[in-house]
């Protein structure tokens, strides 16, 4: 068994007919498909299309056999992504199974071929001959090879240039990354690590990426350019080769207009919701677009926008696939599922509305279509913007670090010891604990002025009691060592020392 490899894995045989005739060859091609339980999907004058039953070790492929000239060239390729590019021997299995097939109908039919053409003939005189133009998988057939991804043609105009914009853009993001943190390099005299990070971070703030205060601060562009920015190369990779495989398939069903609509729009709901989960951190990648594609594609199977047989192999493979990542988003680290799944939703909810056909009675027009799916994407976003709050978590977070570093400087004055001058003990106390504890009292301000999700405004609200408590302490600790040289402490002095203790340590 051979495996095939590739974007789309295929195994093509050329049978030779010489003088075996075509119309023949498909006769008993036809019935050795229906022997094997194959769905058939089209039979024509030059050829017919069949998918292979769905199961744990395939979700179909397709078969097709077309006549050229004094060949029959028969197929088997696979119909969704597959994992890892290769067939792990599926199609080379089921042309096996066919030509196995072949011979024991070719037998059994020899007796009967005046019935069986005449038949056949009735039959194709009905069919429609154009049909391989508009199978599922015509656009990728005209692809030659890999170069040809990149290169708008008929059918498939929207998705290179959209491929192309992703890799040019992560290009220019790696190379500005790289001459940026050299920079800094240079500049400081020393290595960038432990500021790596925070470099990085601003570049990738610079290159528009998805972030919960600065869209709700009317960055509202970012929705758009954060689809554009991918993180690593395998991010790209992965994302771009979900694209072509989507653009392939659909592209051709909604026409550019549609399909770059979606595209776009499903990427930016994506966004919407990211932002809605994500209250700190930066969010980016295609992927939530690329959900959006997902969500259309089903919606275009479900709306028979594809042939009835073509479509159960279809709806399973896709299915398949973006249950995969969505499920990968859950147990995977640093995925983002809520653009995911809100990509998915809206670009399932805009395909139907742009493209259901409802009763030949009632048309609705294109304009019109549009027109509720751009209001509908209009009171999304406008919602969204409006019960999202603005929350200050990172600043937040900064702000905590300081105030808990002006903290820990209390274990220099804990244990003093008894034999330190006086001033000498004055003098650290108010170092160690007065200074630090007076610019606590500032942070706990800062922090008061911040918009904060629930669970760190409780956090806040110790954080403002522990401030009272240890400054209090600190300067009852003053004032007893100002007054007696010794190391007592008045018993209001320890009590409020073991306040402290217990915020902290509740």
């Amino acid at each position: 068994m051979s495996i095939s490899w590739g974007y789309s894995p295929k195994i093509e045989k050329y049978i030779p007919l010489a003088e075996f005739p075509a119309d023949q060859y498909l006769i008993i091609a036809r019935q050795a498909i229906e022997n094997l339980g194959w769905s058939l999907s089209h039979v024509s004058e030059t050829g017919l299309i069949a998918y292979t039953p769905i199961s744990f070790q395939s979700y179909s492929e397709e078969i097709s056999i077309r006549i050229h000239g004094n060949f029959a060239v028969v197929k088997s390729e696979c119909v969704g992504i597959q994992m890892l590019f290769n067939d792990y021997g599926k199609n080379d299995l089921n042309l096996e199974k066919f030509f196995h097939e072949f011979e024991y109908v070719e037998f059994h039919l020899k007796d009967v071929w005046e019935e069986s053409l005449q038949n056949f003939h009735q039959f194709i005189a009905t069919q429609d001959d154009h049909y391989f133009e508009k199978a599922p998988l015509a656009t990728k057939n005209k692809i030659k090879n890999v170069l040809f991804l990149f290169f708008p043609q008929k059918g498939y105009t929207v998705t290179p240039i959209l491929v192309l914009l992703n890799i040019f853009y992560y290009i220019a993001f790696v190379i500005f990354s790289i001459v940026w943190l050299r920079y800094q390099f240079v500049r400081n005299g020393s290595s960038y690590d432990p500021e790596f990070i925070e470099e990085l971070k601003k570049v990738a703030l610079n290159f528009g990426v998805n972030q919960r205060n600065l869209v709700l601060g009317g960055d509202y562009w970012r929705l758009i350019t954060y689809q554009f920015i991918h993180g690593s190369k395998s991010h790209l990779f992965f994302n771009m080769y979900a694209l072509v495989y989507l653009g392939l398939m659909i592209e051709n069903k909604l026409g550019w207009k549609k399909y770059l609509f979606i595209y776009l729009v499903s990427g930016i709901c994506g966004g919407l919701v990211s932002l809605i989960f994500h209250q700190e951190g930066v969010m980016m990648g295609a992927s939530g677009a690329i959900m959006g594609l997902y969500g259309a594609f089903i919606a275009l199977l479900i709306t028979k926008s594809f042939e009835p047989r073509a479509t159960k192999a279809l709806l399973a493979s896709t299915l398949i696939v973006s249950l995969l990542v969505l499920v990968n988003g859950v147990f995977g680290k640093r995925v983002d599922n809520a653009a995911h799944i809100g990509g998915f939703v809206s670009g399932f909810i805009f395909t139907y509305i742009l493209n259901y056909k409802w009763d030949k009675t009632f048309e609705v027009k294109t304009w019109a279509r549009y027109a509720v799916s751009i209001l509908l994407f209009l009171l999304f976003f406008s919602g969204v913007l409006h019960f999202s709050p603005k929350y200050g978590t990172e600043e937040y977070r900064k702000l905590r670090d300081t105030f808990n570093g002006n903290l820990g400087s209390l274990n220099g004055i804990m244990n003093l010891k008894i034999s330190l001058p006086k001033d000498v003990k004055l003098a650290s106390i108010k170092e160690d604990g007065i200074i630090p504890m007076e610019r606590n009292l500032v942070v706990i301000k800062q922090m008061q002025a911040l918009n904060l999700r629930p669970e760190d405004a409780k956090e806040r609200d110790e954080k403002i009691k522990l401030s009272k408590v240890s400054h209090r302490a600190v300067m009852l600790m003053y004032r007893d060592i100002k007054a007696d040289s010794t190391y007592r402490y008045s018993k209001e002095t320890s009590n409020a020392l073991a306040r402290v203790f217990e915020i902290l340590y509740q």
